[in-house]
């Protein structure tokens, strides 16, 4: 059993791993190569080599009730979305109230992470750190949390004549404001999260803005229905569970007409050439309005530079820009890794369920948050984080190495059949977080709810998949899981109500309750025909 954690990192999956290792009597030493907590949610005014970097002006793209730590609810006068400083705030709060910091090492780089020469038995680590003043230090661990991101090393493409360009070049990780920009023609390269919002806010001070981007994406609002959080709105099990009834063509049918309907995507220029549900969507609430308002030109991919003159794949020219800022996203790299883990011939593919590398013959080393899930990060990688510490403590049991590489197999397989151009980290959160959520028995059961706490049960089926649900059972089970779902709705509504409108007449508040419980008596007739159906199919065949 494992007793000597290294965990590096002290970001949010970093901080919320020392909690789970010491919810399972682990013992966490925790090294962050900065002076202080956050890790990509620090903002500095310059860039530092190796460390994530965001811009002045982030906001985070999931709602705090959705993004949380799961026994630990957001402050209910936090916005909905909010700042990275905010979000920083909150991380402070959730170290001091569980007492974290007194578990890492500061200003400490981790330089190698490597087995053991008696690994085959012990399944141990040598951790070499390096200090601020270069004194080096090798320690010895039971086991290895990796919770340093994926942000560090961009990636920036080569195009034909770039070197020709005299302009100034940049990464996403270089920025910081539009300033420099000021009165310049720019193109921005990449349509990301990061690329749709650096585009906009570049193009409120830009002469003009050009956005290259080499394949469509589908870009909602962070605002769903009745101005309430989209993701609440969205990421429900009463919703998904429709989901897997109704054929895939019709749901992708259904949620582009509906997303075309505030704007069409083809006319706008973004219209993917993938279907709605195959990849995460972009998060924006003022790409679509810079379009309408001529501030902001979507053009295809790059062709060439020719000193100053960009020639875009469909032959459209652009002279005399001025800047390029390339939105190309991150390679996932671990330099103090072994190579074998890192580098192997199939990738990101040898890692079980994103977390662990099959290829070691112990599981004391794990990974979070290398997974890009159709939903908020946080819960994911703090539900990564339970179950890897209970791996460590010798509470959970991986299956063998035949049924991991099956497992896996099967995963990709179900998803390129899906979609051929999906990546393998790409995940659909709510039956992701629960296939981990199972091997930790904190998956609530809907059965046991409903029987023995109908309201409870209720709001779990068709309320938001916020992470407290993932408390009301199993180990780490916490009592306050029960009243935060239960108060979830007045957290949200209490930053908005800072000038309250009078409630409408009594006969009109009655009316939506009932058109509430027709739609879902109607959602579970529906249920009811499918079953019916399935059953008497199964019969006659």
């Amino acid at each position: 059993m494992a007793r000597r954690v290294a965990v590096i990192g002290a970001g949010n999956a970093g901080l919320v791993c020392i909690k789970c290792c010491l919810d399972e009597g682990l013992e966490p030493v925790c090294f962050e190569s900065s002076d202080d907590i956050g890790g990509l949610w620090r903002f500095k005014e310059k860039p530092e080599a190796e460390r994530s970097s965001i811009y002045r002006s982030l906001m985070v793209n999931t709602s705090k009730e959705m993004m949380c730590f799961s026994d630990f609810p957001m402050p209910a006068h936090y916005p909905n979305y909010m700042s990275h400083s905010q979000l920083l705030q909150y991380f402070r709060l959730y170290a001091d109230h569980f007492d974290l910091l007194k578990h890492i090492h500061f200003q400490t780089t981790v330089r190698s992470v490597r087995q053991r020469h008696d690994f085959s038995q012990s399944g141990q680590w040598e951790v070499v750190t390096e200090s601020s003043d270069g004194y080096k230090e090798t320690h010895v661990f039971d086991a290895v949390s990796v919770c340093s991101g994926n942000f560090t090393h961009p990636v920036t493409p080569n195009f034909p004549g770039i070197d020709t360009f005299q302009g100034k070049c940049s990464h996403s990780w270089e920025y910081k404001d539009p300033d420099e920009f000021r009165g310049k023609r720019v193109v921005i390269v990449g349509i990301g999260n990061s690329g749709g919002d650096i585009a906009v806010e570049i193009s409120r001070v830009a002469e003009k803005t050009f956005l290259s981007i080499r394949e469509g994406v589908w870009v909602v609002g962070r605002m769903g229905s009745s101005g309430l959080p989209m993701d609440m709105m969205l990421l429900r099990r009463a919703a998904f569970m429709l989901a897997q009834l109704l054929p895939r063509a019709l749901l992708n049918w259904v949620l582009e007409r509906a997303y075309n309907q505030k704007y069409d995507h083809r006319l706008y220029g973004l219209q993917p050439s993938y279907r709605i549900l195959d990849r995460p969507l972009v998060i924006n609430d003022d790409l679509p309005v810079r379009i309408l308002q001529g501030a902001l030109q979507v053009k295809p991919n790059i062709q060439e530079f020719r000193g100053s003159t960009v020639v875009f794949d469909n032959g459209a020219i652009e002279e005399g820009v001025d800047a390029v800022v390339f939105c190309t996203g991150y390679k996932a790299t671990f330099p103090f890794l072994p190579p074998s883990i890192t580098n192997s011939s199939e990738g990101e593919l040898t890692f079980f369920k994103r977390v662990f590398p099959v290829s070691l013959e112990h599981p004391t080393l794990a990974i979070f948050g290398l997974v890009y899930p159709k939903g908020p990060l946080m819960p994911v990688e703090e539900m990564q984080a339970r179950w890897a510490t209970r791996v460590f403590a010798g509470l959970n049991h991986l299956p063998s190495l035949a049924t991991m590489c099956e497992i896996i197999k099967k995963e990709i397989k179900t998803k390129t059949a899906r979609n051929s151009k999906i990546t393998v980290l790409e995940e659909d959160y709510i039956p992701y977080i629960d296939s981990i959520a199972q091997e930790v028995c904190a998956r609530p059961s809907l059965l046991w709810l409903f029987l023995t706490d109908p309201g409870l049960g209720w709001k779990v089926m068709f309320g938001p998949t916020t992470p407290y649900q993932y408390r009301l059972c199993g180990p780490g089970r916490w009592e306050g899981a029960r009243q935060a779902i239960f108060t979830q709705w007045e957290r949200v509504v209490q930053p908005l109500n800072t000038h309250p409108i009078p409630e409408p007449k009594s006969s009109e508040k009655f009316v939506a309750p009932f058109l509430y419980l027709f739609f879902v008596c109607f959602f579970c007739f529906v249920l009811f025909l499918v079953f019916v159906f399935f059953a008497c199919f199964s019969f006659l065949t």
